[in-house]
């Protein structure tokens, strides 16, 4: 049992490293001024105190839609201090997808980025509670916006235009200080309710398994509405007392050149983004870098080889966790490079079985189960999805949460990473609800039924999407690229299928539930339709 949880607040850490260590060098954004801890405090109370003035109360949901900038990290630390609660949203949501986050939460206040604005507008009518809109001050154009109805749009120079001094609300590691969204299956992603205890775990865990220090420089490409980037990356960073470079987004071309610049000692590596950064033409200072650990999730053997000849990688990591559960099973410092071993239950926190998915009963060693985990502390797990006591329930079954993926346990204890079990897709590091992409395409005049599912274009490659297409009576197959067409603007991009396949016939149970195993199964026809064959580009706007 962990005697004192009570400093287990993001804004409380920042003040207390900003005591002991406030000239030390904590966040630099690009290429642009390196702010010191004093100053991070500053900002926080300068932004706790305006959010606090526009009628931000403790509880209160605001919805953040930036790109990565600082002004994200402001806003956290800020509502930290507050009892306000972060909701960040994928920058790439839009139509359907936006609305049912910004519904879920009723938050009243948003802060976006200009571009994302007209997403807004289409959907204005849809989503009542939202009132107030702040855009950062280094792009906000009063000339320029689009036209709403209700909705105020306001320079966030309004928020950060207030006092720094320090705020008096006690925040507690049991209050909720994030919500972020995960694919749903059978129904819409779910927010999951993340309790300050929660948040400060997923940071400590990278510092205990990456045996961080404050001469750590971590490198951030990873987005900060995702818990790799905002908890994984700077949280454990601030936890440590080390400092950090944001960059607006990965960039395969310039990864090891920004790396090099910054001295980074420590960057994280996701899926398809391994095989990006190795497909760079190759240099002679590729090896000249500080790097001394690379989190890279999930990497085959040769892949990790490939990374550490080229890039003089003196040690790799992997963890397992989700956003629901935190990061249950981490690889210790000490522990051999395995690819594909995400490591040792992290015992101080967490239980982990590998078990029967049918019976929930713990398999053998080496037995390939899904994945259970529970915790042993507290507020260190998501308190529920938000709105959603039902689907909040389905997970906990026999007092485990089911993570849906598949794993095995050695006679070490270390736990190996198989695959999914649950309908999730996953594609370049995003998971995407087939819910939410059939919902689309069933507004289709032409579709009668549809079934969106995971299949791999290539042999151990990353998911890719495809979707199963039944045409009402007497309707001719659309073109596939006008299909497209219309879904694309309706969903994320990432969200979009590769693969569009008419068929027949989609298997399904006696009770009409759609089996989508067998279409995972029997992957792809050779009747299927494949964009990137064709040439077909999805813009991202």
């Amino acid at each position: 049992m962990v005697a004192d949880k009570s400093g287990w607040v993001a804004g409380k850490i920042l003040a207390e490293q900003a005591r002991v260590r406030g000239d030390a060098p904590l966040i630099q954004f690009e290429r642009g001024h390196m702010h010191t801890y004093g100053e991070v405090h500053a900002l926080a109370n300068r932004a706790g105190n305006g959010y606090a003035r526009i009628g931000v109360g403790f509880g209160d949901n605001v919805a953040v839609m930036l790109n990565n900038r600082l002004e994200y990290l402001w806003s956290w630390f800020g509502l930290s201090r507050i009892g306000g609660v972060l909701v960040g949203i994928n920058t790439a949501l839009k139509g359907t997808f936006l609305t049912h986050v910004l519904g879920n939460t009723k938050a009243r206040i948003g802060v976006f980025e200009p571009e994302f604005l007209p997403w807004l507008a289409e959907i204005e009518d849809t989503v009542p509670d939202m009132a107030v809109v702040y855009v950062p001050a280094d792009v906000y154009d009063p000339d320029n916006l689009p036209s709403f109805k209700r909705i105020e749009v306001r320079c966030f120079d309004e928020v950060m235009d207030a006092p720094a001094d320090e705020i008096a609300v006690e925040v507690s590691y049991r209050d909720i200080g994030m919500i972020m969204f995960t694919s749903g299956t059978t129904g819409p992603s779910k927010g999951a309710l993340m309790p300050h205890g929660h948040l400060f775990l997923f940071g400590e865990c990278m510092r205990v398994h990456l045996g961080m220090t404050d001469a750590d420089i971590y490198y951030i490409p990873m987005p900060l509405f995702h818990a790799q980037g905002i908890l994984m990356q700077f949280y454990a960073t601030l936890i440590t007392g080390g400092s950090a470079v944001l960059v607006k987004q990965f960039r395969a071309t310039t990864w090891i050149d920004d790396i090099r610049e910054h001295g980074a000692t420590l960057a994280n590596l996701l899926g398809v983004m391994n095989d990006f950064v190795l497909r760079q033409p190759e240099r002679e200072e590729d090896r000249d870098n500080h790097l001394r650990m690379v989190c890279a999730v999930p990497v085959t053997d040769e892949t990790m080889e490939n990374l550490r000849a080229r890039f003089a990688i003196p040690k790799f990591n992997e963890i397992f966790g989700m956003t629901e559960v935190n990061l249950p099973v981490c690889r210790p410092v000490e522990a051999p490079d395995e690819a594909g071993c995400s490591g040792k239950v992290w015992d101080e926190y967490f239980e982990v079985i590998i078990a029967d998915p049918e019976t929930d009963e713990e398999v053998a060693t080496n037995e390939v189960g899904e994945i259970l985990v529970r915790p042993k502390e507290p507020y260190c797990f998501m308190a529920g999805y938000n709105g959603m006591a039902e689907r909040t329930v389905e997970t906990w079954r026999n007092f485990w949460f089911h993570t849906g993926d598949a794993g095995r346990m050695d006679e070490r204890g270390y736990v190996w990473y198989i695959d999914r079990i649950k309908d999730t897709i996953r594609r370049r590091g995003e998971n995407i609800s087939s819910f939410e992409v059939e919902a689309v395409f069933l507004d289709h005049e032409a579709v009668k039924e549809c079934a969106a599912v995971a299949v791999k274009a290539t042999e151990g490659g990353e998911d890719e999407v495809l979707i199963c297409i039944i045409l009402e009576d007497g309707v001719a197959a659309p073109n596939p690229e006008d299909l497209l067409d219309y879904a694309a603007p309706r969903m994320p991009y990432f969200a979009v299928p590769r693969y569009v396949d008419y068929v027949t016939e989609i298997p399904t149970t006696p009770t009409a539930k759609i089996q989508k195993n067998k279409l995972r199964d029997r992957g792809l026809s050779a009747t299927a339709w494949d964009r990137d064959a064709a040439g077909y580009k999805v813009r991202r706007g």
